[in-house]
């Protein structure tokens, strides 16, 4: 049997998964209508369209805080296998926390942190 035989057989069951999926989600909807006019977040009214645009003052925060968020993403597998390692894992992280907030002090420098 070939190899390429195992992958096509797993891709198939995968599509028919996705398929049986959607025609049971398509099945059992209640309408196909898209509202717009319903309240949502818990009942309260939108103040503007869903798909409006943010402020350009929101995206040097948002990469500020994209900068922690992978930090976190990278201390905790480090954080399990530091006693194992040893020292250099020590040497790794504090490297790649100097790179972090060396972006920091710029986007602070560059006044990501300041809201008027």
């Amino acid at each position: 049997m070939s190899p390429y035989l195992n992958v096509f057989i797993v891709i198939g069951v995968c599509l028919a998964a996705i398929g049986t999926v959607y025609l049971l989600g398509r099945a059992v909807s209640v309408s196909s209508q898209v509202v717009e006019v319903l309240p949502f977040q818990s009942g309260w009214m939108p103040r503007e369209h869903a798909l409006s645009r943010f402020h350009v003052r929101w995206y040097p925060m948002t990469l500020v805080f994209l900068a922690f968020d992978v930090e976190m993403l990278f201390m905790y597998p480090w954080a399990v296998v530091v006693a194992q390692v040893g020292i250099e894992a020590v040497i790794e992280m504090f490297v790649f926390l100097g790179v972090l907030l060396v972006g920091v002090l710029w986007a602070w420098r560059e006044g990501a942190f300041r809201w008027a």
